[in-house]
């Protein structure tokens, strides 16, 4: 059964971004950016249906990227997208002046918004979270921000008072990744925030659960190996055809889980490698998939005929 057209929800807000993101990889060939296959990449992405893309996030591994690395992927994601999808850059640090520096960098290059991940390492407080992401938002007045909050990689939590003050001060913060795997969470978010404010799963396994009491999308790793399939499930999801979008998601539950059995993005970017899509390579210290858990990823890619 096709997947139902996008049209606006009855009675629902408008949402900057919702539906369908993708957080690309960055795909490496000896130790560089490997151009040819980040733009090949997008290519999949724009006829997989997906709404938009993330460079650079941790699926791209910014940790690891130069400064000029990850601002030229930036820079091509938005030149190969072209419009057709949205480009919310990751520039998230956990230096202020950096993120501010790259999140004006972005914006200046034509992207639709930026992701900025919570300050790890340092471990702000609260109210440091708030002047942290309050000085982005001033000195990038005119591009929608989506907070990410990552808890597991961060040590710290955006929290729920926090991300509803950042919502009333500035017009500009539309919106949140959550990824701390509580749906009690994503409901006390909906009941903080304003109808129109932005929320979207950070992982696949749990995005139907997450839309069910008030997320409107998700930022996904699968989708850099199966886009369409994905897409079709948050429509279903997002129109109210439930009995679709669960279908769906007990197919590929396996390949979600799968795909976190190790760090992100190690386990995507073999399945990757086994299309022939780019090299397994990732960055120190980062390494490859351990025999007895690539057997596991390959034995559901088999599965799944993927």
């Amino acid at each position: 059964m096709p997947a139902p057209e996008p049209t606006p929800l009855p009675g629902g807000p408008t949402h900057v971004f919702a539906g369908t993101y993708t957080a690309i990889v960055t795909p490496f060939r000896d130790d560089k950016v490997d151009e040819k296959a980040l733009l090949a990449l997008i290519e999949r992405q724009v006829a997989g249906g997906v709404d938009g893309v993330i460079p650079v996030g941790t699926t791209g591994e910014s940790p690891t990227l130069t400064h000029d690395e990850h601002m030229r992927v930036i820079e091509l994601t938005i030149q190969a997208a072209a419009g057709r999808v949205k480009v919310i850059a990751g520039t998230g640090s956990n230096s202020t002046r950096e993120a501010i520096a790259m999140t004006v960098a972005a914006a200046g290059m034509g992207a639709d918004g930026a992701l900025l991940v919570a300050p790890y390492y340092n471990k702000p407080s609260q109210p440091g979270l708030v002047a942290h992401f309050s000085a982005i938002a001033n000195a990038a007045p005119n591009l929608p921000i989506v907070l990410y909050s990552i808890p597991g990689r961060c040590g710290i939590e955006i929290g729920i008072d926090t991300t509803a003050t950042l919502a009333a001060a500035h017009k500009n913060i539309v919106g949140i990744k959550e990824a701390g795997g509580s749906v009690d969470r994503v409901s006390q978010l909906r009941q903080a925030l304003p109808e129109s404010f932005t929320i979207l799963s950070g992982d696949d396994s749990l995005t139907l659960p997450f839309m069910a009491v008030g997320a409107v999308g998700v930022i996904s790793v699968a989708t850099n190996l199966i886009p369409a399939e994905v897409s079709k499930m948050v429509e279903y999801a997002r129109h109210g055809n439930e009995i679709e979008a669960e279908r769906i998601h007990r197919r590929l539950y396996p390949l979600f889980r799968d795909l976190f059995i190790e760090p992100n993005p190690v386990p995507i970017k073999t399945a990757m490698a086994r299309r022939g899509w780019m090299t397994e390579e990732v960055r120190l210290p980062l390494v490859g998939m351990q025999p007895a858990k690539r057997a596991q990823l390959e034995q559901t890619l088999v599965s799944l005929s993927l």
